[in-house]
């Protein structure tokens, strides 16, 4: 089958309109330049809240570097917008942006490559400007209709629009992907992606249907052999999952989807009694996190997943897997197409 190509390939410049989610808070280089080179676009993921930003953005500007050296093609990074109760927004969000856009003034040959930044989690505000200023497409994570209005007005390129059911930190409005993607795509003119449930060519086929231009996916490339900085224990959960094995609790931005284990359950009860220190919770939760994606504790540390990962049981090739994916859609769209009679009786 031919290539998709649409709004959101065109303003990329990747091939397929396939996009491997931001999968902090660890190490993602790997899998975000295998995700490129096989046409999608790979995504660099901030590296957790250390208690020193400045190490931790030292971190990132490695491993942005470490990926722009893997790959010619195409992609991303991606920082959440964290805020304060005052709505103000936390220091590791101004750094880690900075971080990305100084490394792209650098080093021109980075640039070509680093194309996207996505932001997440709170309202981008002034940096949706500051990143344009730099070049970059800027694509912008909702979770309601209203937040991708709202993003769109304020100038971002693309909308992705979350569905409940994805993994990791979720939308707090609890919409799920067919519900909000059809919304959103009436609502704004921008490019939007699907986010939460797909797995395979049949989800592209279907959010392409829905009016978005492409989806992004995060348990699915969790789960394959390119993901190979993550301890084997972590992508073995994910593959023995089954359904109603996910859990939402409460997370660092707001909602957040895992297994269900002892740290997950803890977590439950403790927001439930709602006695532990904020900024220490905040912290274990990303440790734990951490730990488990490092060190493979997958019962007492908090193990992210969408809902798919209950359908997803073997680990898949990028290389192979992506131009797969794509072609599958492509085909389903063209046999239905083909299915369907060449003109309708009025009456």
């Amino acid at each position: 089958m031919p290539p998709i190509v649409n709004r959101y390939t065109q303003l990329t410049g990747i091939e397929h309109p396939i996009v491997q989610e931001g999968l902090g808070p660890f190490r993602t280089p790997k899998l975000a330049a295998a995700v490129s080179n096989a046409g999608g676009l790979g995504t660099v993921s901030m590296p957790g809240m250390p208690e020193d930003i400045a190490a931790g953005a030292r971190t990132f500007r490695e491993h942005i570097e470490e990926c722009a050296g893997m790959t010619e093609r195409p992609f991303a990074v991606n920082i959440p917008v964290g805020v304060d109760s005052n709505g103000d927004v936390l220091p590791f969000t101004d750094i880690y942006i900075r971080t990305a856009l100084e490394a792209r003034a650098a080093d021109p040959e980075l640039a070509r490559r680093l194309r996207v930044l996505t932001t997440s989690a709170g309202f981008p505000g002034d940096y949706i400007a500051r990143v344009k200023d730099a070049g970059m497409v800027h694509q912008h994570k909702v979770g309601s209709t209203r937040q991708a209005v709202k993003a769109a007005e304020a100038g971002v390129d693309v909308v992705i629009a979350a569905g409940f059911e994805m993994g990791g930190h979720a939308p707090s409005k609890a919409v799920h992907s067919f519900v909000l993607v059809p919304s959103v795509t009436e609502a704004v003119d921008v490019p939007v992606l699907l986010t939460g449930g797909a797995r395979d060519g049949r989800g592209l086929a279907a959010a392409l249907s829905l009016g978005a231009e492409g989806v992004a996916m995060g348990t699915r490339f969790i789960t394959s052999t390119a993901n190979s900085d993550w301890h084997p224990a972590y992508i073995q959960a994910l593959l023995d999952a089954q359904e109603g094995d996910d859990v939402a609790f409460d997370g660092v931005y707001g909602p957040c989807r895992g297994l269900r284990n002892a740290a997950s359950r803890q977590l439950l009860e403790e927001t439930r009694h709602d006695d532990a220190d904020p900024v220490e919770l905040t912290r274990r939760k990303i440790e734990s996190m951490q730990r488990a994606q490092t060190e493979g504790d997958t019962e007492n540390s908090l193990v992210l997943t969408g809902q798919v990962a209950s359908a997803i049981k073997d680990l898949v090739d990028v290389a192979e897997f992506v131009p797969r994916m794509a072609a599958e859609a492509a085909g389903i769209l063209h046999s239905l197409a083909a299915n369907l009679p060449s003109t309708v009786d009025a009456s």
